[in-house]
């Protein structure tokens, strides 16, 4: 690569990406910035009186932008702003009292202010400033209480109120709801925190919203890969069932006759009751081995011709009743991660009043992939 087209590079990426954020938006954060400030500046200036001093503190200007317009972000939540400014300015005046050159000062109250905001886990930016200011400033240590921590607790109630006026979270807890069971994906909780651990950097979102926006992305991913494909499309219509009382050898034969590997167990109007696999027959045949597995299945479907026996006889009292059913105008997009990571392999399809009307299988799933990947 040639000097050209290195210097090229680096301004390139000193130049920022287009921030994707709507007018409404940009609007809201500059009237939050606003009024939380102004609402600061008035109540500490009442507060602090006539008298000489300082009543409010420029690096809550940088604080009013991230309570504003970066709501969600884990350095704008209320112990960051507080504690962050609060803590870094009582660092930088304790350095004012010891260190006599004001460089040395201000140089080694930031250092100094950036580690304590790391251990006390409140970084938040401005606290920096705050640090500077009172090392330069070499203010006494009153004034760590008023005007800065006061000037804190102010914006952040302005914050709160106005956010969530607006629709905005905040504080924005960094413990997410729960994803429902059916938005599993295809990386774990664990998967994420190793990637984070091997990233070592702070990351400017908290875990939690990194998370959702991730499965957000890969859910816009399958919706680009299937566009608007539904269940009606790749259904096979009309599937082999079973009743609550077809015996178990019938069941059995059906299952090796039609090759497949799932029949749902539909009740007399056609609603799914429940499912029953090959898996069911081997579970409750409760076969040990390769060797036994044949001769355990033969006498496991074979009728007792008892009236009164143990011995389950009807697929009712195997099949699984946990079954999950898919609306017949569901998008593909959405049923991905359930054959992923869920473990489901066959999926009932239903209308409008619940009655089967198909089935889908993950071979269905994966020639629509396939013919959408080829396209």
């Amino acid at each position: 690569m040639s000097m050209v087209q290195t210097l090229a590079r680096i301004a390139r990426d000193c130049f920022p990406a287009r921030m994707r954020v709507g007018s409404r938006e940009r609007l809201r954060a500059g009237v939050g910035g606003l009024l939380g400030i102004l609402f600061t500046a008035l109540l500490a200036r009442a507060l602090h009186g006539a008298g000489p001093g300082a009543w409010i503190v420029a690096p809550i200007g940088a604080s009013a932008v991230l309570v504003f317009a970066v709501p969600a972000s884990p350095l704008a939540q209320p112990w960051s702003v507080i504690g962050g400014n609060t803590l870094s300015a009582l660092v930088g005046a304790s350095c004012a009292l010891f260190i006599h050159d004001p460089a040395w000062a201000g140089a080694v109250a930031v250092g100094l202010a950036i580690g304590v905001m790391f251990a006390m886990r409140c970084l938040h930016p401005p606290g920096g400033a705050a640090a500077l200011l009172s090392a330069l400033g070499a203010v006494p240590l009153q004034f760590v209480l008023f005007p800065v921590a006061v000037n804190c607790l102010l914006l952040v109630l302005a914050g709160m109120v106005y956010n969530g006026l607006t629709g905005r979270r905040y504080p924005h807890g960094q413990a997410a709801p729960a994803l429902p069971a059916d938005a599993a994906a295809r990386f774990s909780a664990a998967d994420l925190d190793a990637a984070l651990a091997h990233y070592n950097q702070v990351v400017d979102i908290s875990r939690d919203d990194l998370e959702h926006l991730l499965h957000h992305a890969e859910a816009a991913a399958y919706q680009r890969s299937f566009g608007a494909l539904v269940c009606a499309d790749l259904m096979t219509p009309a599937p082999q069932t079973a009743e609550f009382g077809t015996p178990l050898d019938e069941a059995w034969a059906q299952l090796q006759r039609h090759h497949v590997k799932a029949l749902p167990v539909v009740d007399r109007v056609q609603r799914v009751i429940g499912i029953v696999t090959p898996a069911d027959f081997l579970r409750h045949a409760g076969a040990d081995g390769a060797t036994a597995l044949s001769g355990r299945l033969r006498a496991f479907v074979r009728p007792s011709g008892l009236t009164h026996t143990d011995k389950p006889e009807v697929v009712g009292q195997i099949m699984s009743r946990a079954v999950r059913s898919v609306a017949r105008d569901q998008r593909i997009s959405e049923l991905v991660p359930l054959y992923a990571e869920s473990g489901h392999h066959h999926l009932p399809v239903v209308d409008g009043e619940n009655r089967l009307v198909g089935i889908l299988t993950q071979s269905d799933l994966i020639r629509a992939l396939h013919r959408a990947t080829q396209a």
